[in-house]
């Protein structure tokens, strides 16, 4: 992600959200918190998650990706710079630890 701007469609209520949060700070990636209300959605997120029109949403390359695990999955993936490489979601070869991964889901926020 790099220099790249990041925005994130959210709300610091939201642990799903937050979830997220969570990860860019980890990695170190400046992100730009859109803060959503989720009573009076904007026409933002319903055009950037059009089926489900939940949080969080994270747009990179002015692409709209969603769900909290597929963003930490998309983080992993895309490889960011910095002092912290390490991966969010444990791995086995090129598959998620599923017992970690349920873990995750279930039991963190």
């Amino acid at each position: 992600m790099g220099s790249e701007e990041v925005k994130v469609i959210g709300s610091r209520v939201s642990p799903f959200a937050v979830r997220t949060m969570i990860a860019f700070n980890i990695k170190c990636v400046e992100y730009e918190l859109i803060e959503e209300n989720i009573l009076n959605k904007s026409d933002l997120l319903l055009k950037s998650n059009p089926v489900y029109k939940k949080i969080p949403v994270l747009i990179h390359r002015q692409r709209p990706i969603c769900e909290s695990l597929v963003i930490l999955q998309y983080i992993d993936e895309v490889g960011l710079p910095g002092p912290q490489s390490s991966l969010l979601i444990p791995t086995i070869g090129p598959q998620p630890v599923s017992g970690l991964l349920t873990l995750m889901t279930r039991y963190v926020p």
